[in-house]
This record gives C-alpha cells, sequence and structure tokens, in this order.
C-alpha cells in the first residue's frame, strides 16, 4: 500500500486516497468529503493504485492476502402453502393457554391466533381501555398455522375484557375469492382464568385451551358488550317516559322445546367393541341415529344435536348422507361450537 493508493474500508462503509502513514498499522484515507480518517491497515482494500511509493515499516512484513467480499448467498426458495379441503372459507379463533395446567389462576398465559383457513390474514389484535382502542400486536399470519400474540399474567386478566381483532384476507401469486375486512369484538370472561375446566382439549393444540371463535365459515362471531353500568343507565332513561299509571301488559312466553343431545361416540353406546369392524361400529351409531330420528320425527320444531366428533368425519359424513337421503326437508346445522366444539350437527324437526 503506497501514497495515492485508493482504497476501501472492509468493516466500514467507504474508503479514499490513501494520504500518509502514522505507524506499521495506520494509515490516513482522504475521503470524498475531504476529511482525512484514520483506519488500521489490515481493515483496507486498494482498489486502484497510483502515485508515489513510499517505504513503510510494514514493507518489511510479507504482503498481506487480499480478502475477497463473500459471493451473495442464494436467496431461500418460496415454501409452496398446502391448501386443504374446505380452507376457503374463513375460519378463526383466539385461543388462551395457561403456562401451567395445574397453576391456573396463579401462572401466566399465553394468547395465540389460530387461522384454519387458506388465506393469509394482515391482521391487529386490541384490547379496550379508557374508551379507546389499545393495539397490542400486528403481524401477518400463514394460512393453516397458528401464531403466538403475547404472553400476559393474571393480573393483567382484566385489561383483557373487551377485545376486537380486524383483518383482511388475502392469497399471494395466486387468483382467490374476495372476502370482506372482518372487524370482531369480544368480550372476555376473566373468571374462565381461573377454573380448570374452561380449558378443554380442542383441535389445534396438544394441550387443553380456552378457544374463542372469531370468524366461523365466513361468519363472524359477534358478542354483545353491555355492561352493568350500561345497563342501568339504560333502565333509567326509559323510566322518564313511563306513565306512572301504567301496568305494564304480561308478556306471553312460548317454551321453546328442550334440545335433545344424543353422543353417538361408540362407547356411549357399547360397553365393548371388542370383535366389531369399523362397518360394525357405523351401523351401530347409525341405528341410533335412525332411532332417535323416529321418535321425534313428528314433533315440529324440535332440535337434536347428534355429537359425532371431528376425527376423520366418517359418522358425520355419514349422518349428514342419510339427513339429505331420508330427512332432506329437516333444516340442518353445524350446532354451536362454544358448547360442542367441532363435532356436532344440529337437526330441527320439520312437517314431513
Amino acid at each position: 500500500m503506497k501514497i495515492g493508493d485508493k482504497v476501501r474500508f472492509l468493516n466500514a462503509v467507504g474508503g479514499g486516497i490513501v494520504k500518509g502513514f502514522k505507524n506499521k498499522d495506520i494509515v490516513w484515507v482522504e475521503e470524498e468529503d475531504g476529511f482525512e480518517t484514520p483506519a488500521l491497515i489490515r481493515e483496507c482494500i486498494v482498489m486502484e493504485s497510483g502515485g508515489q511509493q513510499v517505504k513503510t515499516p510494514s514493507q518489511a512484513e510479507p504482503p498481506r492476502p487480499v480478502i475477497q467480499a463473500e459471493p451473495p448467498k442464494p436467496k431461500p426458495e418460496k415454501q409452496e402453502i398446502t391448501e386443504t379441503s374446505g380452507g376457503d372459507r374463513l375460519n378463526v379463533y383466539l385461543a388462551y393457554l395457561p403456562m401451567d395446567i395445574k397453576l391456573v389462576g396463579k401462572c401466566n398465559y399465553e394468547t395465540f391466533l389460530v387461522n384454519d383457513s387458506n388465506y393469509y390474514l394482515f391482521f391487529n389484535y386490541m384490547s379496550r381501555k379508557n374508551n379507546a382502542w389499545l393495539s397490542r400486536h400486528s403481524e401477518i399470519i400463514e394460512p393453516n398455522t397458528r401464531l403466538f400474540i403475547e404472553e400476559f399474567s393474571k393480573e393483567q386478566i382484566n385489561d383483557l375484557e373487551k377485545i376486537c381483532i380486524q383483518f383482511i384476507a388475502f392469497k399471494k401469486d395466486k387468483p382467490y375469492s374476495l372476502k370482506n375486512a372482518y372487524s370482531v369484538e369480544l368480550r372476555i370472561d376473566g373468571v374462565k382464568f381461573y377454573k380448570l375446566h374452561s380449558f378443554r382439549e380442542n383441535d389445534f393444540f396438544d394441550d387443553e385451551a380456552l378457544i374463542y371463535p372469531v370468524v366461523v365459515n365466513d361468519t363472524a362471531e359477534r358478542e354483545m358488550l353491555i355492561s352493568a353500568t350500561d345497563l342501568q343507565e339504560a333502565m333509567t332513561q326509559k323510566a322518564k317516559y313511563d306513565f306512572p299509571n301504567r301496568r305494564p301488559e304480561p308478556v306471553k312466553k312460548e317454551k321453546a322445546p328442550t334440545v335433545i343431545e344424543v353422543d353417538l361416540h361408540i362407547n356411549q353406546l357399547l360397553d365393548s367393541t371388542a370383535g366389531m369392524s369399523n362397518t360394525d361400529i357405523i351401523n351401530v351409531q347409525l341405528e341410533k341415529f335412525h332411532t332417535i330420528m323416529k321418535e321425534n320425527k313428528n314433533k315440529k320444531g324440535q332440535k337434536i344435536v347428534f355429537i359425532h366428533g371431528k376425527g376423520e368425519g366418517v359418522l358425520r359424513n355419514a349422518v349428514l348422507s342419510e339427513l339429505k337421503l331420508k330427512y332432506k326437508n329437516f333444516p340442518v346445522q353445524d350446532a354451536s361450537f362454544k358448547e360442542y366444539g367441532f363435532g356436532a350437527t344440529m337437526v330441527t324437526i320439520a312437517c314431513i
């Protein structure tokens, strides 16, 4: 290296022209702004040679190897997103898990967002604070995945009483059906975080979790957020317009028929399945299904919930097939997720 050489720095941005040497280790480099900067000789690379050779103590040493810049690393290949059957309908859930199930009510908790669909979701997770919303986490979650959002302590549970999650759904590098933008408000019951039975088995985690549906089959779940204070104010306001001597007319309430629950799990129907094939088991379950339907087919409006579990969907598909074939006029829908999870179908008896 000599005066007049054009050099660049290895461990910093910039470089310039060599103006002199302080000792065997330091070189003065004039940069583009005119300022001279001291630098270690071993941290400089000669880009162009020029000027007068100046002998320095370092010239007695063997030449240093030229350090070449590493070639750019290849970009990682894009991972192909595997789509699932039925995943083009949005199903989104909030999940809360205790960090130690044996210390429910005393331990910290984790929050996850579950995206059970073939869409990417760009979301914002918020909590209500002082009549305004506080953003707690925003990110993009990939299709058919769960994403950790935050950890919170039992002292922070009251901060999560009112939750709002907003998101838009999209797919990358492929055409897709347009979805509405969602803004869903939920009321989180803080008492449930202190009860062990609130955390149940589910399809998304190996551990028990408290699951709140946000969107199910493209339909937003919305709970009424009515506090005791709001209710008292509404009743006081109404009383101002009521006539003092007016007697309220009694409201006639029609007694709704009790929902019949039928558990079709084979261990609820038989004491043992020894020696039975899968076909034999399905036949026993369908026989129970037909017995219940025959007993109630004339009870118009009667609701029957058949609990079949999620599993591989064999029993569920068999039940739906029988309903379409023999009871096609009866309304059929998925039973309440909050009460039965994913594995139940509700039938309403109609006129034959």
